[in-house]
């Protein structure tokens, strides 16, 4: 049902930044908010050629902006021949159709071009599912008459996903197929509650990477495991839940996973979709708060990803700051102060692999010790607990005999039980 639309050339948008002084966030200026809208129309894949901002006390119930604000878009829309008109706010069923009507172009809200993008970037049966679950609440009181009557489901931006194979879907259709796809995923949810058992059945720390769209996740957790995960400079390049193997200068393992980016204002729906994939935040030991530390806009992302994460109830959980892009700071010096705004704080440079034994050296201080240091007498003829020791720990010290090899190690807690008749007393 959920079919992937390649377009073979860019739509052109009309990007409208709407600033409304009973909505507006303190946090974030307009022009920032115009800034965000960009970025995510390129990540879209969209061609932008104009773009604009409108101010109201408060939204119109029928068109959210004035009429005659409609009928100018209308007129820049023919002239630049747009194919699809932005919204940075979210628009109502009834506004979205009478824009379009008034416009004469599709028109797009925030939610629905987040959902664009989200389903673009879902790639695991958890994420795809995650994603049309949540455009199809979406649509579902978006719909007009016998079925839907909605240009976007002509192709192109805003119809990736949900709703192009057939134009009669009604009501009663996509209800049947918002609980079927409740119900793959609470099995989906019943399978990561067993792999969740087994990693603490394991003893493994769970470290979650959190932080702003774009700020480097993703690149981060390449550098920290040597891997190369697709890490473009786009919003949202994470959507499914990524998890890889850490192994800590101590030789602690730690499962260290990746999520998908915040956004400031990100609508309570889609937190409330995405829960699934975020239950590695809710789950973890210890959050890596990763902020784009030479964006003018630092202290305003990292206000954003707070607020997500106390609605996830995740307020109270241990966190080190990561201040990242350090190399793109034009004055080094700055780096002494943002460690003091934000506490708890290690500058590196993932794409650099800068200060990266520092966080790592961070981070084993601040998750739960799994490892325990023991001394040892081993025979000669159980080599194998030499070898087991060589793998999963750290040799402090080894001494042979004729008779047996003295050792003292850090080994995971886990294996504590193969060696409890060689232990000193």
């Amino acid at each position: 049902m959920s079919e992937m639309i390649e377009l073979n050339q860019k739509e052109k948008a009309l990007l409208v930044t709407v600033d409304v002084f009973a909505f507006r966030d303190k946090s974030l200026k307009i022009e920032d908010e115009a800034g965000e809208l960009k970025e995510l129309a390129k990540t879209a894949g969209l061609e932008i050629i104009e773009e604009l901002t409108c101010h109201y006390d408060n939204p119109s119930p029928n068109l959210f902006i004035g009429k005659g604000k409609a009928e100018e878009l209308n007129l820049i829309a023919a002239e630049f021949n747009a194919d699809v008109v932005l919204f940075s706010v979210d628009l109502s069923g009834t506004q979205q159709r009478n824009l379009e009507e008034a416009i004469g172009r599709k028109v797009i809200d925030r939610t629905q071009l987040i959902l664009d993008i989200f389903s673009r970037h879902a790639k695991s049966p958890e994420g795809k599912t995650q994603v049309e679950l949540a455009q199809l609440e979406y649509l579902l009181p978006r719909l007009t008459g016998k079925g839907i009557m909605l240009s976007r489901l002509g192709g192109g931006i805003g119809t990736s996903g949900p709703g192009e194979q057939k134009l009669e879907l009604d009501r009663r259709r996509i209800r049947g197929r918002i609980t079927r796809l409740k119900t793959d995923l609470e099995k989906i949810r019943a399978q990561r509650y067993l792999i969740r058992k087994k990693r603490i059945a394991q003893k493994l720390p769970l470290v979650s990477l959190v932080g702003y769209t774009n700020a480097g996740k993703t690149t981060l957790l390449n550098t920290l495991v040597n891997e190369h995960q697709l890490a473009d400079n786009q919003l949202f390049t994470t959507l499914d839940p990524l998890s890889r193997i850490l192994i800590l200068p101590n030789h602690q393992k730690v499962i260290i996973s990746d999520t998908v980016g915040f956004l400031h204002n990100l609508p309570h729906h889609l937190i409330e979709a995405f829960k699934a994939t975020l239950e590695d935040v809710k789950e973890a030991d210890l959050l890596l708060h990763v902020l784009d530390i030479s964006s003018a806009l630092r202290y305003d992302y990292h206000q954003a990803v707070e607020a997500v994460l106390k609605e996830l109830d995740c307020a109270g959980k241990p966190v080190i700051t990561v201040l990242n892009k350090v190399d793109k700071l034009e004055e080094q010096n700055w780096i002494e102060k943002y460690k003091l705004d934000f506490p708890d704080s290690v500058a590196v440079s993932a794409l650099k692999k800068e200060n990266i034994e520092g966080l790592l050296s961070q981070i084993s201080q601040k998750i739960p010790k799994t490892i325990h240091k023991i001394s040892l007498t081993i025979p000669l003829d159980r080599m194998n607990l030499v070898d087991l020791i060589y793998r999963e720990g750290q040799i402090e010290k080894i001494k042979y005999t004729s008779k047996s090899i003295a050792i003292t190690a850090q080994i995971p807690d886990t294996l504590i039980h193969k060696f409890e008749e060689y232990l000193k007393k």
